[in-house]
């Protein structure tokens, strides 16, 4: 596909996050900027899961948030258990005074993407596939363009350039901004969730149908299980024409990092290993082990994958692209959003949450640079872009640090507090975790932190 020579706003990758500020800048009047991805097609993979309330609201502007709720299911409460009892019900409904959406919606990401997408067709945006990214620099007549260069050799030139092209980000490495732990892992010194195994996952048990999300707390580990929405098996029959019947389940696990690395896709015997080892005692493919005395195993891996937990953040979420050799920055405006811009564990759900509103936000702040450069010198306009991008990378370090706490919760390490108190941590947290589920201010306090609504 012929690329457009020109433009205001490149937005280079075509995810969640790059097509939400696409529909944003759309919402705030402007119109002129290309999008662009690096794929053939969008990602098929269910990836994120969970869409929190705040990340909702900030869809809701963008005119998205009906049909991604119609969509998906609304998860009323978070069910923490151990392998044999329970724990602790955190319902959703303490949010019902601060936002329209008490909930926690459960989608898969390729619906997400895939309703941001129809929504950017109908409002006119094409995105252009495949088109890789490969060079960038200052344009030579214009200090405050650049021009991108992909793999085909095309070039466009540009003003600002959106980097939505992920964790492994060409626009952020080509600009020379940092991208590492705020903490240096510092977080995995108290937690064994190094790596994780996610499986989108039929059972051959109707069983184990009885529930919409539960963790379960293990010594060492953490295993969590979702219902995935009938809406996503209608999506995968129409994308590739193979139907499924039975309802398909999220699962994910935490695997021994003395046990190998993850391998890339799991396998199903990988899976249930996993399950029957850290999963609750009711999906044990051991009907000797199983409380109703029947096998309940893996059916059909639909998806699987590995996840390492690590953190990292950009130095900086917005640049000028260096003139030439020269250590100053008045080119072309570099913005990262997304995963592009920070990145964590997924245990809360917050990464593909917190690009959104990302998103959401820059367009808005972006419109008002541009219109503000009519009249101003850029120079004095770009603080519109300083202060926006020092709040976000702000947000990005709270959440950041909440995940790193939920993180050395699940992950909690198999010992005794200390010497003169010889009770096992994991013992410790689980009593902990019991008082939680009864006490209102902490389950309300919890769900609150989950639901973004105190860091938009």
């Amino acid at each position: 596909m012929s690329l457009p020579r020109n433009t205001t706003v490149l937005i280079v990758g075509a995810g969640p996050t790059g097509l939400a500020s696409a529909l944003s800048l759309i919402n705030h009047g402007f119109k002129d900027f290309v999008v662009v991805d690096a794929l053939v097609k969008g990602d098929n993979s269910s990836r994120a899961i969970v869409i929190h309330a705040a990340t909702l609201e900030a869809l809701d502007v963008i005119g998205c948030g009906d049909e991604l709720v119609s969509k998906g299911t609304k998860l009323t409460s978070m069910n923490f258990d151990t392998r044999t009892g329970i724990l602790a019900r955190l319902p959703f409904d303490t949010l019902k005074p601060y936002t329209r959406h008490p909930y926690g919606l459960v989608i898969p990401q390729t619906l997400t993407e895939h309703v941001l997408v129809q929504k950017a067709a109908s409002l006119g945006v094409a995105v252009h596939r495949p088109h890789k990214v490969v060079g960038m620099k200052v344009n030579a007549d214009d200090t405050n363009l650049a021009d991108i260069t992909f793999e085909d050799g095309q070039v466009i030139t540009t003003r600002y350039v959106i980097a939505a092209d992920g964790a492994r980000s060409t626009i952020r490495t080509i600009a020379g901004i940092g991208f590492v732990d705020p903490k240096s892992d510092r977080g995995h010194e108290f937690t064994t969730l190094a790596q994780l195994a996610p499986a989108d996952v039929t059972f051959d048990n109707p069983v184990s149908n009885n529930f919409a999300f539960r963790g379960v707390m293990s010594k060492n580990n953490f295993f969590l299980c979702a219902s995935l929405p009938p809406t996503f098996n209608e999506y995968l029959a129409k994308e590739t024409g193979k139907p499924v019947e039975d309802r398909i389940f999220r699962v994910a696990c935490g695997a021994p990092i003395e046990e190998g690395p993850v391998p890339h896709a799991p396998s199903k015997a990988y899976i249930q290993n996993l399950i029957d080892r850290f999963g609750p005692l009711d999906l044990s493919s051991d009907p000797s082990v199983n409380p109703s005395g029947k096998s309940v195993s893996i059916k059909e891996i639909i998806w699987s994958s590995r996840v390492r937990t690590h953190s990292a953040v950009a130095d900086t979420f917005f640049t000028r692209l260096p003139l030439n050799d020269s250590s100053k920055t008045e080119g072309a405006a570099i913005l990262l959003v997304g995963d592009a811009a920070h990145i964590h564990s997924p245990i809360g759900g917050q990464g593909m949450n917190l690009g959104l509103r990302d998103a959401v936000f820059l367009g808005e702040v972006l419109a008002k640079h541009i219109k503000a450069t009519e009249s101003i010198p850029v120079s004095e306009a770009d603080h519109i872009l300083t202060d926006f991008v020092v709040e976000r990378r702000t947000r990005a370090l709270e959440v950041i640090g909440f995940t790193k706490k939920l993180l050395s919760v699940g992950g909690m390490k198999e010992t005794v507090v200390a010497w003169w108190l010889p009770i096992s941590k994991v013992t410790l947290r689980d009593w902990a975790l019991w008082i939680l589920g009864k006490i209102y201010y902490l389950r309300r306090q919890v769900i609150w932190n989950m639901s973004g609504l105190g860091r938009r």
